[in-house]
């Protein structure tokens, strides 16, 4: 088709859809078309230009930083497209999981028109703010798409020809998107297949680190692609199946609900030697090339291992946690919710965790989702999943959604106060109605699973300011669990020394002097559980073997705050600071206090406190607005 007549066919399908009311089918590629009816039932006045604004320096800098693992994964195919953007007078964009501008190169002169439309750094452009567009629509249709000209949803679009293509990381979630947009009288034929080659390369990128303790397997039916970006990569960890990439779930004939699901036993009758290039024989009887790398050996000064850092951490429960485990385990199983409070890092994971491992659902999945983490225009497709006709591309048969893939188990769902109103009434509708109805149609699927959900925000004062539906707080908080501030432990030198000893592992012939263990006690460890964890397990891997770690080997923050006297049981019935006030006021002081200590740097402060970089840019903006 000729540019000028594909120009009038979508100027034809805009007329239809947009002036008559008619589906232009025929006219328009079907996922243009889906997208526009998205659009249109949100609202979008197509004649208005979209009002977006750009973040302020701090809140750029506070995003870079949240996303510095893909920009540091990213940036060898930015610079890579980059002479290709120039020569076409183009431009690479790479984006969040919720269409966040994060990096913009290529093209100057292109790209300081491209930010007329707002097209740069810092800006918004998901679908539900900016209309049908090749980022926003990727996101959606978790699927690489091109967006030309007046396919775009606004006027002002108009001048872009774009091709995007989403990321995915190990685990199956969005981790962002790759875009290459140039003027829209120019025809990009390459645009979308550079792009899905540059994703190939970013997501095979992403096992390079973080899996060295799992046993991974490299594989492909043409043995001449092992080793490359176009190979099958599967990661087992105690041979269960906890990472991917698609290719490998490809090859195996599976979908991201195999995780934490299918085994390594149950999926290759026959294996080479590992370490070795050989022939592989799946379940089906299919034969691939491949290797299997089991965990990594490495060394630290002193001699021995890190395996000690990796020992898992079993919960250390005072009297009266563990009566609260035993009762929400009784209520779980007598379909009773149970809600869980208490600060960042106070272990409201592992404690449902616990609650999952003690209640008759034990063999049945146990469903995390973190309602924060999730992009809001993508919550409700992940959540309540969608029918083979809602959405095309990366699954095929459609998705179960999380929801659907607890059944039988146990839901969690953390950070429930982060969860958009519009999805708390569907939600509730869910629990009410034991069945779930996925976007695209469809009759209604019958669910069954144990609910129990978690927050460090006070729900009950976001109920009073709306913020939070009253009758889902009343379906969800019929038993609440409030865990205490590891400040208010009641004897913390206790406590440290059987974290160390459960850490340490191999290594337990360490000791920590006493002058270390009165420190660690003594410090008033905002970030909680989590923080001091962590501390202990970098203690751990920076240790020499059978020395004891003096109070020099602790961070000077710890060293410097935790002067005063040890916290003995009788001293520490009491949590150390002022426990009458909100929760929400020690949250924001302690990241306040790390955020000042490192100079405004989050990713510093984050490491202080154990937590999260998006936690303290989630809570602070938060509280910004509330306040104002």
């Amino acid at each position: 088709m000729q540019a000028g007549t594909a120009t009038d066919t979508i100027l034809a399908a805009r007329r239809r859809f947009f002036d008559e009311g008619c589906l232009p089918e025929g006219l328009v590629a079907t996922p243009i078309l889906r997208s526009w009816q998205r659009c249109a039932s949100r609202g979008l006045a197509v004649d208005r230009a979209p009002r977006v604004e750009p973040m302020a320096s701090g809140e750029l800098r506070a995003l870079h930083e949240r996303h510095e693992r893909l920009l540091r994964l990213a940036r060898p195919e930015i610079e890579a497209l980059r002479g290709d953007a120039e020569w076409t007078d183009s431009v690479v964009i790479l984006t969040d999981a919720a269409g966040l501008v994060l990096d913009v190169a290529g093209s100057a002169a292109f790209a300081d028109r491209a930010s007329r439309v707002a097209l740069r750094p810092g800006v918004p452009w998901s679908e539900a703010e900016t209309g049908t567009n090749a980022i926003g629509t990727a996101l959606v249709e978790r699927r690489p798409i091109a967006v030309h000209g007046a396919e775009h949803f606004f006027e002002p679009h108009r001048i872009l020809a774009c091709a995007a293509a989403p990321i995915v990381d190990p685990r199956g979630a969005l981790a962002g998107v790759l875009d290459m947009s140039g003027h829209a009288a120019v025809r990009h034929l390459h645009a979308l297949g550079l792009v899905r080659l540059a994703v190939e390369q970013i997501e095979h990128r992403f096992f390079d680190h973080g899996f060295e303790h799992c046993t991974i397997l490299r594989f492909h039916r043409d043995g001449e692609l092992v080793g490359t970006a176009r190979e099958g990569v599967l990661v087992f960890e105690e041979e269960r199946l906890v990472a991917a990439n698609r290719h490998g779930l490809g090859l195996m004939g599976l979908d991201w609900s195999a995780l934490d699901e299918v085994t390594l036993p149950g999926l290759l009758r026959r294996s080479t030697p590992r370490g070795e290039v050989g022939p592989l024989q799946g379940r089906r009887g299919e034969t691939f090339l491949g290797r299997l790398v089991g965990p990594a050996r490495r060394t630290r000064r002193g001699g021995g291992g890190p395996a000690a850092a990796r020992h898992k951490v079993e919960p250390i429960l005072t009297g009266e946690v563990r009566q609260a485990l035993s009762e929400a385990v009784r209520l779980l199983e007598a379909d009773v919710p149970v809600l869980v409070q208490g600060e960042t890092g106070t272990g409201k994971e592992v404690f449902a965790r616990q609650v999952h491992a003690l209640s008759v659902r034990a063999e049945r999945p146990f469903v995390a989702v973190n309602c924060a983490a999730l992009p809001e225009g993508l919550i409700e497709s992940e959540l309540f999943g969608y029918e083979a006709g809602a959405f095309t591309g990366a699954r095929r048969e459609g998705h179960k959604g999380l929801l659907r893939q607890a059944d039988g188990g146990v839901l969690f769902l953390d950070e429930i106060g982060d969860m958009p109103l519009s999805l708390q009434s569907r939600l509730l509708r869910v629990l009410q109605d034991k069945e779930i109805s996925p976007l695209g149609g469809g009759r209604p699927v019958p669910v069954d699973f144990a609910l129990v959900c978690a927050t460090h925000r006070p729900l009950s004062d976001l109920v009073a300011t709306g913020g939070f539906r009253q009758d889902l707080y009343f379906r969800i908080a019929q038993y609440v669990v409030t865990l205490q501030p590891l400040r208010s432990h009641p004897d913390r030198i206790r406590l440290v020394r059987d974290l160390w000893r459960q850490l340490a592992g191999e290594e337990a012939g360490t000791p920590l002097s006493r002058e270390a263990e009165r420190l660690l006690a003594a410090y008033n460890w905002p970030g909680n559980f989590r923080q001091l964890v962590g501390s202990l397990r970098a203690l751990i891997v920076l240790a020499e073997r059978g020395r004891p770690v003096e109070a020099a080997a602790l961070p000077a923050d710890i060293r410097s705050a935790a002067t005063g006297t040890p916290a003995e049981p009788e001293a520490a019935a009491r949590p150390v600071d002022r426990i009458d006030r909100p929760l929400a006021e020690h949250t924001r002081e302690a990241m306040l206090a790390a955020l000042e200590a490192s100079g405004g740097n989050v990713s510093h402060a984050a490491r202080r406190l154990g937590i999260d970089r998006t936690t303290i840019y989630r809570r602070l903006l938060w509280d910004k607005r509330r306040r104002a």
